[in-house]
């Protein structure tokens, strides 16, 4: 593999010193972009899309042509590991998701077992050819789904409001429901681990619906495996550390038992305050955030004025990833994306002066 020669993005994670804030955008590829559309158009769908190598490398570096982010993650989605347990996903047009065999009976969770990894070939192939396409550019980052935020899709069969069946199984059969989560955070680390393998430089875990938990739930069903997910993670490649990233939405209650966990960042959402998490996480993890998504509805002053407070309650030091609290909304205008960019690499550069 080529010569890295933007570690920015890496050297914030480990909270090493860097020349200013990198930034990057969860959902950076996707629908906002008229090129990525018209290369999904060609694919014929997103699934085929996801399956196509080259395709799948084109979309993920579309981004990097329009703005100076510091890194690229891998085109992909969550749902790829249940698909390669046999649940059959398939997306429905303006409805998201969906599953032709969730896990609503016993016998059906009983069977469920760790998948080969052969069948998720296509994504490990992806990371491989985009590691090569950046060729030393900036960083890849590879993802997955947490264990429980898995599990939400697997058993509602596709998104939920409220999520009542999940949660009818997490109260009146939790054992049914750690047997699904214990699969999982053996697959999700299995799965990390070959696209660690296939040229990831970072990984982060999304626990897009941990949120949605009491706070006695979060502590048996999410956090419990998620430390079980990355006891099991391969944390060194290419004579380097391989940072690990969690990001739960929705779990600011939880950041001082998140910052814990044996990683190297944690994923903030809009609602938290930059400055109080910092004081609250300490040495122990750099952090990742977390401008609200639909500011970037908003004008160049009003951005601007975003991106200057979020880097005043970070604070000057290193540690700090510039994100969205959340993903990209499809709406956003790739104008206001690439003045945020430049916001953000303009005005850090002082907050790392020694």
């Amino acid at each position: 593999m080529a010569v890295l020669y933007n570690d920015t993005f890496l050297r914030a994670l480990l909270k090493q010193p860097v020349e200013y804030t990198p930034v990057w955008l969860m959902r950076q590829a996707g629908r906002y972009l008229p090129e990525y559309r018209a290369t999904r158009a060609k694919a014929g769908s997103f699934l085929a899309l996801c399956h196509n190598t080259e395709l799948a490398t084109e979309v993920t570096l579309q981004p990097l042509e329009r703005f100076a982010l510091d890194a690229a993650i891998l085109f992909s989605d969550i749902l790829t590991i249940p698909d390669a347990m046999g649940l059959g996903l398939h997306f429905v047009e303006g409805e998201g998701p969906k599953f032709m065999n969730p896990l609503r009976q016993e016998q059906d969770v009983q069977r469920l077992h760790v998948p080969d990894m052969q069948r998720l070939r296509y994504v490990f192939d992806a990371v491989n050819s985009i590691r090569r396409a950046l060729n030393g550019r900036v960083p890849l980052i590879g993802f997955s789904g947490s264990p429980f935020t898995l599990a939400c899709y697997m058993v509602e069969g596709s998104g939920s409001r409220d999520f009542r069946l999940l949660k009818t199984m997490m109260y009146q059969r939790p054992q049914l429901l750690h047997h699904i989560l214990d699969i999982n955070a053996q697959t999700v680390s299995l799965y990390l681990n070959e696209q660690i393998r296939a040229g990831a430089q970072a990984v982060q875990i999304f626990d897009t619906w941990g949120g949605i938990l009491s706070d006695a739930a979060f502590q048996e069903f999410d956090l419990r495996y998620l430390q079980q997910v990355i006891s099991g993670l391969q944390r060194e490649a290419d004579g380097r550390q391989v940072p690990v990233i969690v990001f739960t939405k929705g779990g600011g209650q939880w950041l001082d038992q998140l910052a814990d966990l044996e990683i190297e960042a944690l994923g903030v959402d809009w609602t938290v305050n930059l400055h109080q998490a910092r004081e609250l996480a300490g040495d122990r993890v750099a952090l990742q955030g977390n401008l609200d998504p639909l500011a970037l509805f908003g004008n160049s002053e009003s951005i601007e004025c975003e991106v200057r407070r979020l880097l005043s309650d970070y604070g000057k030091g290193s540690g700090h990833v510039f994100n969205l609290g959340h993903g990209i909304n499809q709406y956003t205008d790739p104008e206001m994306v690439k003045f945020a960019v430049e916001a953000v690499h303009n005005l850090s550069a002082p907050y790392h002066q020694i």
